[in-house]
């Protein structure tokens, strides 16, 4: 099987999308889910929830109308309660928490939600979070880092969200060994599934045991993970992920996105607001989209199903 380069975009690597080295022993991850092992169960999540007004009024237009199945919330942002307060009233969606360490916007910034006292190598001179990864590795500490993804689920959870899942923004816990220890610990400490690179992704990092190792802590996690930094944006937004569809594996895939409403909040925040209201558009109010997912027979699906055979397993 080719092997998949690691990406690398603004000094952080990402993983990319590729297939397991090696076939799993016993049953997939379809199968445990009550599926066929031929079927293709899509996971269409939205990052970046909580960012911003823009971002939440996008993410519950898509959670009710589109195609996503679960989105992330960044629980340290100004827009974080309006996101909890809809989804404390609407628990059958799909909500899990964005671990953020990194603040990365000009002049949008949010600081850590531990007391900065208690984190005091994740904050700069003005109080906020780091605006990149490798400023958190140099200042920070794995421990610090533990205390805060501690505290950002524990507020989501006091805020009435049924969190089901963890992900990392920007990949801070999940680029280096320290962090990605702490990734494993917040996910046995909530019991909940998790994001993970794939198979062959993990080990063109170094890390070929990791999927094994996070599998042996009883951590549930999908079979292909797919992320949009990789789009070729002479082919268009659309296009890409229309590609990505197309050719999805059986078993289980989670694909991210940024959406957004094309607001003027959004234009003053990120230059990116293009790429996530055209994301939004195409998982939202895109017939083609729809249509092919309806189609290849696609399977969509939240991570509330991991999370519930996670936690069947210790029962």
């Amino acid at each position: 099987m080719k092997m998949t380069a690691p990406l690398r975009l603004a000094g952080t690597v990402l993983f990319a999308f590729t297939a397991p080295l090696a076939k799993a022993e016993g049953p997939s991850l379809a199968e445990r889910l009550g599926y066929k092992a031929t079927d293709r169960l899509l996971i269409i999540n939205g990052d970046d929830t909580g960012m911003c007004h823009a971002a939440n009024v996008a993410t519950i237009d898509s959670l009710e109308r589109g195609l996503m199945t679960s989105a992330t919330i960044m629980v340290p942002c100004p827009w974080f309660t309006e996101i909890a307060r809809y989804a404390k009233a609407h628990p059958e969606k799909d909500f899990g928490i964005h671990l953020c360490h990194t603040s990365e916007w000009q002049v949008y910034r949010w600081g850590p939600v531990a007391s900065r006292d208690k984190v005091p190598g994740l904050v700069d001179s003005q109080g906020y979070l780091w605006r990149s990864v490798p400023e958190v590795y140099i200042h920070g500490t794995p421990e610090q880092a533990l205390i805060e993804g501690r505290a950002q689920i524990q507020k989501a959870l006091d805020a009435g969200v049924d969190v089901s899942h963890l992900d990392s923004h920007m990949g801070t816990l999940q680029l280096e060994p320290r962090y990605i220890q702490v990734y494993q610990q917040l996910a046995v400490e909530f019991d909940v599934p998790l994001r993970m690179p794939s198979q062959a992704t993990a080990a063109a990092f170094g890390f070929p045991d990791l999927r094994k190792r996070f599998a042996g802590k009883g951590i549930v996690f999908p079979d292909y993970f797919v992320y949009d930094e990789l789009k070729d944006e002479k082919k268009g937004v659309k296009q890409f992920w229309l590609n990505i569809v197309r050719n999805l594996k059986p078993g289980v895939t989670e694909l991210y996105i940024h959406a957004a409403k094309p607001t003027e909040e959004l234009r003053n925040i990120t230059n990116s607001w293009k790429t996530r209201s055209e994301e939004y558009e195409t998982f939202t109010n895109d017939a083609e989209m729809r249509q092919l997912v309806t189609d290849m027979g696609i399977i969509r699906i939240g991570y509330r199903k991991l999370r519930d055979l996670q936690r069947a397993k210790k029962n």
